[in-house]
C-alpha cells in the first residue's frame, strides 16, 4: 500500500507524493497542493484582470478642453501647463479604457499604447501639485502624494519605493484593481539626483539608488507591497499590484535647471519665468515661449538617463507673477478669502477684503517668492488674532481688511471691536 502511494503523481506536474506536502485524489485524477496554490493564483490574476477592465471601461474620461476648464476653476495661470497635462491624462485614461478591447473592424488594433508618465518642472508654489489632485478628483481615481525625500534603497533607513504604492492601495480603500488605475504625484522628485554627472563608485542610498529602484515600478511591473509598510522580510505575505496602468506624476522645483539649460540654448527665456515674460519672448499663449529642458538636463542635473525614458512628458510652470497670486486670493472656488470668509461667517462676522489689502497680500507673497504657499503662510499669521477672538466677541458683526492692516502684518481685533461699539 505504502509503494502504491508514493507512486502516485499528480495528474498536473507529475511530481510524487515525495516531492510535495500533499496530493489530493479525485475520479481518476489527482493533484498536488503546489498545483492548487499556482491554479488560485491564475483565477485571482484573472478576476483582478476582468474587474480592472470593468472599472475602466464605466471610467468616463473628460476631453482635453473639459479638463482644462475644469482646472481653470482651480488653478490660477499656468496655461500651458494645463494643456500638456490635459491632453497626458486623456490619452492614458483613454489607453485604459481600450486595454483588452478587440475589435476586428478596427485598423490599429495590433497597436499597443504605451503609458507616458509626466514630470513637472517649476518654483515651488506655482501649482503643481494643485493641478495633479484636481485631475484625479475630477476623474474620481484613487490619489496619492509621496515625497521622494523619504525613499531610501532596500536595506537602508527610511522607506522602500514599494511603499509609494501601499499609499495609493490605502487611498482606493485596498481596492487593488481601483488601485492600478490611480495616480501617484512623487514631489520633491529633484532632491533625488545624484550630486555629480559622474557614477558614484560609493552607495547613493536616496539618490541615484532610488532612481534606479524606481525604474520598473514607474515603466510597469507587479510589486510586491508590504501590506503595513516598512521594510520587507521573508516571512511576510506581500500585496500584488501591477504598476502597467498606474499614471506617475513627478514634479520638482529644480533650482539651478535654468542655469544648465542657459548654458545649452544661449540667452532664450526658459521655464521659470512669469507668463509676462513668456509673451515677451513672442508666445502666442503663456508657457509657449518657454524652453522646455532637453534629457541631457536633467542628467547633468543629477537624474540618471534611465530615470528620464520614464517621463516622457515634461511641462514647464512659470513663476506666479503678482497679478496671479491675487487671482488666487479671490478666483478659485475654494480661494483663500472665501474658506476665511466662511469660517467668519458661521461666527456670524462678515468679512471683506479691500483691494489695497489684496495687492498689499500679493507683494508681500511676490518678495518671498514662495508663490501660493507664501500666501497662506503670511493670511494665517495675519488672521489669527481674528480668528482667536471672534468666537468669544459677538458684538463684532463685521470686519473690513486694508491695506494699512497687512502692512502691519497684524489686525488689531480690540481696535475694530472698540469702533463698532462706538458707533452703535
Amino acid at each position: 500500500m505504502a509503494t502504491k502511494q508514493k507512486n502516485v503523481r499528480c495528474s498536473f506536474c507529475g511530481k510524487t507524493h515525495g516531492q510535495v506536502k500533499r496530493l489530493i485524489a479525485g475520479p481518476n485524477v489527482t493533484i498536488c497542493n503546489q498545483c492548487v496554490d499556482t491554479c488560485a493564483a491564475l483565477l485571482h490574476d484573472e478576476t483582478g484582470s476582468e474587474e480592472g477592465v470593468a472599472i475602466a471601461r464605466e471610467l468616463r474620461v473628460p476631453k482635453p478642453h473639459e479638463l482644462v476648464a475644469h482646472l481653470d476653476q482651480y488653478v490660477i495661470g499656468q496655461a500651458h501647463a494645463k494643456k500638456v497635462l490635459s491632453v497626458a491624462v486623456h490619452n492614458h485614461y483613454k489607453r485604459l479604457k481600450q486595454r483588452n478591447h478587440a475589435d476586428e473592424a478596427d485598423p490599429y488594433d495590433d497597436v499597443d499604447l504605451e503609458k507616458s508618465n509626466i514630470m513637472l518642472v517649476g518654483p515651488t508654489g506655482c501649482g503643481k501639485t494643485l493641478l495633479a489632485r484636481t485631475l484625479a478628483k475630477l476623474l474620481d481615481v484613487p490619489f496619492t502624494i509621496v515625497d521622494a525625500t523619504t525613499l531610501t534603497e532596500a536595506g537602508y533607513v527610511g522607506e522602500d519605493v514599494e511603499n509609494l504604492l501601499l499609499r495609493l492601495i490605502q487611498a482606493a480603500n485596498y481596492d487593488i484593481p481601483r488601485a492600478e488605475m490611480g495616480i501617484i504625484y512623487v514631489d520633491e522628485i529633484d532632491k533625488i539626483g545624484r550630486k555629480t554627472e559622474n557614477v558614484s563608485i560609493t552607495r547613493d542610498v536616496s539618490g541615484e539608488g532610488v532612481q534606479q529602484a524606481l525604474l520598473k515600478i514607474l515603466e510597469g511591473t507587479v510589486a510586491s507591497v508590504p501590506p503595513h509598510g516598512g521594510r520587507k522580510h521573508p516571512q511576510q505575505e506581500y500585496i500584488k499590484i501591477n504598476t502597467e496602468h498606474i499614471l506617475f506624476v513627478c514634479g520638482g522645483a529644480f533650482v539651478g535647471l535654468e542655469d544648465i539649460v542657459r548654458r545649452r540654448v544661449g540667452n532664450q527665456a526658459i521655464g521659470f519665468h512669469t507668463d509676462a515674460d513668456a509673451k515677451t519672448a513672442g508666445a502666442s499663449e503663456p508657457g509657449e515661449g518657454l524652453v522646455v529642458p532637453e534629457s541631457e538636463d536633467f542628467v547633468r542635473y543629477g537624474l540618471i538617463p534611465e530615470f528620464i525614458g520614464r517621463l516622457p512628458i515634461v511641462s514647464v510652470l512659470g513663476e506666479l507673477s503678482q497679478a496671479d497670486l491675487v487671482r488666487i486670493l479671490v478666483e478659485p472656488k475654494n480661494c483663500m478669502v472665501r474658506q476665511y470668509q466662511k469660517l467668519l461667517a458661521l461666527e456670524g462676522v462678515e468679512l471683506e477684503f479691500n483691494d489695497g489689502a489684496l495687492m498689499e497680500l500679493a507683494r508681500l507673497a511676490h518678495e518671498k517668492k514662495s508663490g501660493a504657499r507664501g500666501l497662506r503662510a503670511i493670511l494665517e499669521k495675519i488672521m489669527l488674532d481674528v480668528m482667536f477672538e471672534a468666537p468669544r466677541h459677538k458684538d463684532v458683526k463685521d470686519i473690513r481688511i486694508t491695506k494699512s492692516m497687512i502692512s502691519e502684518g497684524r489686525i488689531d481685533f480690540e481696535s475694530i471691536r472698540k469702533r463698532q461699539l462706538k458707533i452703535a
